[in-house]
Parts: structure tokens; C-alpha cells; sequence
């Protein structure tokens, strides 16, 4: 058994939040934590320094198949120097990666995937990454889809929306329990009911109070509140903020009925399987 939980999911579906909430659990403080707090509570999978550290070179200097190769012994490390439960965030898919899996299953606990509409996902990518419309939609339909390898972090192996939805799905049914699976608009929703799920999963569902202040703590009006106060070192520059508006069906103000249809037609599989399709699609 290990003692490594992961925070998973697709770039711009609530991984931020899902940190958030976990954070304030964890410290149940009187008051919400600063943005920039949240990291003290939590780790990066994807951090630069263990790569670098196990490669005996700077990851910079690494391939993404060196890296991939790296990976299993990283976890390693990671769960070897946690003191106790180890909350790891990631936004790789879940498979195997030249011929290597993308996560060491022998030192994970757990995990919490948070899954969010593709229509949603694409208008969010527009205002974090700066991209079109049709350039998000492409990214959400690309199976080559990994971030850049820099002296801050290495590479997230992320591929389509599909597919890494797919595999972290599948995972979560292969072990009902040790995986589980958030849908972002449950959250916004209900979110005490479905944050519970994510804070018993660590151990800590039992307190209904504690877990009612984090879920109040974490609200987006309070998070862009701080982000607004303190900054947060997740923006992509000064002048964009990360906490935007986190609706759910914000992509009914912004894509056309052919976005629409482009999405639908590429994601539709999975777009079923968590009731993401409109009415006439």
C-alpha cells in the first residue's frame, strides 16, 4: 500500500480547486489559506528538481521518453521522503507512455480525478492559454498534446480530452474506491455532498462542519477574492486572472452550434458517459 494520492485531470477542470478545498481541509483554519499557501499542502508530480536529481543531469537536457522512463523511480521518491499521505497533482493521462506506465501504482493510495464538460473546457482554455477558439478545440482533440519541459517543471503527458478521460475513468472503475471520479459541475452544484467524497478518500470525511468551512473557504468568490489580494503564482502573467468564472455552461455565451458540433463529433463517447451532450447534438 502506498501513501501517494493524486489530484488528477485534464488542464483548466478544477485540479486548482479540487487543491484548494483539500488545503483548507487540512489545515482548518478560522480563515481561508492564500492562494499561495495551497502549494505547502500539496506537491507537484511533475516538479523539476527529483528528474534532475535522478537523471544526474539537468531535466532540460531530458527527452520525453528519458523522462517517461524516470518517472515510476520519481514516485518513488516522492512517496519514500512523504511524511505520511502525499497529495500529488497531476495532469498526466492514465496509461503507458513508451512503453513505461505514466503512474507507479505500488506507492499510490489513491486518487481523485475531476472530469469537466469539453465545451467548458475549451472556453477556459481560451482566457489561461491564450488560444482561439478553434485552436483550444484542436488542443482538446490532439492525442500529442503535452506541456513544455522547462527548468520549473518537466513534461505532463496529457493527450486528447477523450482520451485522458478515458483511461482515469477506467481506472477509477478497475478500483472502485481507490480511484474516484468528480464531475466539476457536482462540485459547483453541491459541493459539500461531492467534496465529502474527495475528504474521505484521505481520511478525513468524517467531520461535516470541517468540511462545510474548507467548501466555504474555497467558493470562487472568495478565491478570486484573495487571487485579487495576494496574487497566485498559477496565473499565466499580471493581467489574467487564473480564478476567472468557473460556471458551468459558460460555452452556451461563446460557441457556435458548429463548435459545438465539432466537440460532440470528436468526444462524444465520453461526452455520454458523463452526460455532457446537449439536447440535439
Amino acid at each position: 500500500m502506498g501513501n501517494i494520492v493524486w489530484l488528477a485531470s485534464y488542464p483548466k477542470s478544477g485540479n486548482t480547486w479540487l487543491r484548494a478545498f483539500l488545503a483548507n481541509l487540512i489545515a482548518n483554519r478560522a480563515d481561508p489559506l492564500r492562494p499561495d499557501e495551497i502549494r505547502n499542502y500539496t506537491d507537484s508530480e511533475a516538479r523539476a528538481d527529483r528528474f534532475s536529481e535522478l537523471a544526474g543531469r539537468p531535466n532540460t537536457e531530458l527527452s520525453i521518453d528519458e523522462i517517461a522512463a524516470l518517472r515510476p523511480n520519481v514516485h518513488t521518491l516522492i512517496a519514500q521522503r512523504a511524511q505520511g499521505t502525499r497529495l500529488v497533482m497531476t495532469h498526466n493521462f492514465c496509461g503507458t507512455f513508451d512503453g513505461h506506465p505514466v503512474f507507479n501504482w505500488e506507492v499510490t493510495a489513491g486518487a481523485i480525478y475531476v472530469v469537466r464538460n469539453p465545451l467548458d473546457v475549451a472556453v477556459s482554455m481560451t482566457h489561461h492559454f491564450g488560444l482561439t477558439l478553434e485552436e483550444a478545440i484542436d488542443r482538446l482533440g490532439d492525442d500529442r498534446v503535452a506541456s513544455v519541459n522547462d527548468q520549473l517543471f518537466v513534461s505532463h503527458v496529457i493527450g486528447s480530452w477523450s482520451s485522458h478521460v478515458e483511461g482515469w475513468a477506467d481506472a477509477a472503475e478497475r478500483a472502485p474506491g481507490k480511484v474516484i471520479v468528480l464531475r466539476y459541475e457536482d462540485l459547483l452544484e453541491k459541493p459539500a455532498k461531492h467534496f465529502a467524497k474527495a475528504a474521505k478518500l484521505i481520511g478525513l470525511g468524517q467531520d461535516k462542519a470541517r468540511i462545510e468551512r474548507a467548501v466555504k473557504h474555497t467558493s470562487f468568490q472568495t478565491l478570486s477574492s484573495l487571487e485579487q489580494k495576494h496574487g497566485f503564482v498559477e496565473a499565466v502573467d499580471e493581467k489574467t486572472r487564473f480564478f476567472f468564472k468557473g460556471r458551468a455552461n459558460q460555452w452556451r455565451e461563446t460557441l457556435s452550434r458548429e463548435l459545438v458540433q465539432r466537440i460532440v463529433d470528436a468526444h462524444r463517447g465520453q461526452m455520454q458517459r458523463f452526460k455532457y451532450i446537449p439536447a440535439g447534438y
